[in-house]
């Protein structure tokens, strides 16, 4: 059975997509950011939580904060890259789920009411909420760098307040010369999937 999604397209957002290390200084516009995330925001979260919470670092001044909490590896790609994005979890998503869960209003409390199970949740969430804003990164023809090598409570106090969990950074921009390493393995289908 072949996919219905066009082949273009699967190669475009999956096949031929990997983290660029490179960027040309094409500018990553606002309303660029919005189209993404006005795609990717229909991706499902448990509960329609949509704990992730996106901090985009424009401002050189900024910029400089951000790169020296990042590992040593990570900061050259970060401080030049058209736009970085910080992704979040917001560990207080339940205050939003009456009016995005306006049919089970009353999930705020009966499951979110301890902070351990919103962090968990969120955590989860955002996460997946996180890989569809690098595939939308994706679909709108412009290349992604996501990276964790970082110091995660120094991100978290520079830009981000005790209620946000930071998930990752992503470089974001049109790829640059040599943007990629080259393609690594992946597990083939029988290692992945089990039928019982």
């Amino acid at each position: 059975m072949s996919l219905v999604l066009d082949p273009a397209a699967q190669d475009l957002l999956f096949r031929e997509a990997r983290t660029a290390n490179t960027f040309t200084d094409e500018p990553v516009t606002d309303e660029q950011v919005q189209a993404i995330y006005d795609l990717v925001k229909y991706g499902p979260t448990a509960f329609n939580q949509c704990p992730l919470r996106i901090t985009l670092v424009r401002s050189p001044e900024a910029r400089e904060r951000l790169v020296q909490h990042l590992a040593e590896g990570n900061r050259a790609k970060t401080a030049t890259a058209p736009l970085v994005a910080i992704l979040s979890a917001d560990n207080e998503f339940h205050e939003e789920l009456p009016a995005l869960l306006p049919h089970y209003p009353q999930a705020k409390d009966a499951f979110f009411s301890e902070r351990s199970a919103r962090e968990s949740a969120a955590a989860l969430n955002a996460s997946l909420q996180a890989a569809y804003f690098i595939v939308g990164v994706r679909a709108a023809g412009l290349a992604a760098g996501p990276m964790t090598g970082m110091d995660f409570e120094g991100v978290r106090k520079e830009f981000l307040d005790d209620d946000h969990t930071p998930l990752m950074v992503v470089n974001i921009g049109h790829p640059g010369p040599d943007a990629w390493f080259p393609r690594l393995p992946r597990l083939a289908y029988e290692d992945v999937v089990t039928t019982v």
